[in-house]
């Protein structure tokens, strides 16, 4: 630790011409522009920096390096491709400042750990995507963290409330059942509490159906796998902490007096502590050539997510009339639990997840010819996947009812296809 004044985690370009977002700017423009420099020579869009350390002239720049962490020292902390995928993430969520990682699962590890540590405890709904109920439940008793899942209401968040609690957990839109929090009354409960509200927002679209920061959470973390990357060709994932947390009731950043790491790192302590576990510590980095493909995916990611949200839609009302399909659930529809939270919190659609039952999935799928069966979302294909013996099939039946899975549910992320083609495909595959 050092005494040396906080500095911002995304300060200091290596590329001074770089451009940073402005205020007034659309979704889309942010999506584009953010991170690109202007002038002679400089390119359209964002290179790629292969590297693996970077020089320094003097034992005095390297020392300060080492301290501050807020230039370019070793790729495993910083690189500029990296860089500047991550100030255009932190622009599109309306963030301080981001860190891009490796995968959503190591992006939500390093969002939990940066907050909880060995005694502590954290609440988070039940309606979850099974890699996220997986570690509360498998990973984090090994480090001594527990979990308590409860049903997303602020009711019942409230009730499983602790005095060790430090972090509350939901999904924007959950994965598959497509519940939304209420996020301001999770927020509030949290910080009664002294704790930070974490968001998933993957299936929100790095902001573009949803901004959780801006409802009062703390913490935003995702996978850029899905919507950010898009084609289904990359993984990555991202943590954006926003500019209203409060850490002086937790411990990890309090203890230590005048070297705690909030007195130390200011108003850039918990986005520092987040680069420090999941990239300094863990080396859960993402490569450049990755965060290349995903800025790439995030400059088209409005055209597609609106035009997926509204096929998702169509394909719902569809179903629901459908003789042979069983109960659908998309938070579009009015009768879904969460529609009225949605309502107040979705911008442009809501979203292209939805899940129908089938009376026998193992008949139903391989009669797709333009559906495809694999485990992903947001790719510009429309993918569907059994999720009781998939990505919810290692947990127990009882989280996988609570996250809304059945036998018979079918989980499918809309692409950008033809509406036409997609209904006909599902109607010959139930005949």
């Amino acid at each position: 630790m050092t005494d040396a004044p906080a500095r911002s985690p995304n300060a200091d370009w290596i590329d001074e011409t770089a451009t940073p977002a402005a205020a007034d700017w659309s979704y889309e423009t942010t999506a584009v522009q953010t991170g690109i420099g202007r002038g002679l020579g400089v390119t359209i869009g964002i290179p790629v920096h292969h590297a693996a350390a970077f020089q320094f002239e003097t034992l005095e720049q390297a020392q300060e390096e080492f301290q501050l962490n807020t230039g370019l020292s070793y790729a495993r902390l910083q690189n500029p491709t990296v860089r500047a995928l991550e100030e255009r993430l932190t622009a599109l969520e309306g963030g301080a400042a981001t860190i891009a990682l490796s995968s959503g699962q190591a992006a939500t590890l390093t969002t939990i750990m940066g907050v909880c540590r060995a005694g502590d405890h954290m609440v988070s709904t039940a309606s979850l995507f099974g890699g996220t109920s997986g570690m509360l439940n498998n990973i984090l008793p090994l480090m001594g963290i527990s979990a308590t899942l409860t049903a997303n209401t602020p009711d019942a968040v409230r009730a499983a409330m602790q005095p060790n609690t430090r972090l509350v957990w939901a999904e924007t839109l959950s994965n598959p059942a497509g519940d939304v929090p209420d996020i301001a009354a999770f927020a509030d409960i949290a910080h009664a509490h002294g704790a930070l509200l974490g968001i998933d927002n993957t299936c929100a679209g790095v902001g573009f159906l949803c901004r959780p920061l801006e409802h009062g959470a703390d913490i935003v973390s995702q996978s850029l796998t899905k919507w950010a990357g898009g084609h289904g060709g990359v993984l990555g994932g991202s943590v954006t902490v926003g500019t209203q947390h409060d850490l002086t009731r937790n411990p990890i950043y309090t203890e230590g007096g005048a070297n705690s790491v909030l007195n130390v790192r200011g108003d850039a302590a918990l986005a520092w502590r987040q680069r420090w576990f999941g990239a300094h510590q863990l080396g859960m980095n993402l490569a450049p050539q990755n965060a290349h493909q995903i800025a790439q995916g995030l400059e088209t990611l409005a055209l597609r997510l609106e035009r997926e949200s509204a096929t998702a839609l169509a394909l719902a009302h569809w179903l629901e009339a459908h003789p042979a399909v069983g109960r659908v659930s998309y938070v579009g529809l009015p009768e879904h639990p969460s529609h009225a939270n949605a309502v107040r919190v979705l911008r442009h659609g809501f979203g292209a997840v939805l899940t129908f039952e089938v009376p026998d999935p193992s008949a139903f799928l391989p009669r797709l010819k333009v559906l495809r069966i694999a485990p992903n979302l947001g790719d510009t294909r429309t993918l569907v996947v059994h999720p009781w013996t998939t990505t919810h099939g290692r947990i127990a039946e009882p989280a996988r009812h609570a996250a809304g899975v059945t036998p018979l549910t079918i989980r499918m992320s809309v692409g950008v296809e033809a509406l036409a083609d997609l209904q006909a495909d599902i109607a010959q595959a139930l005949r």
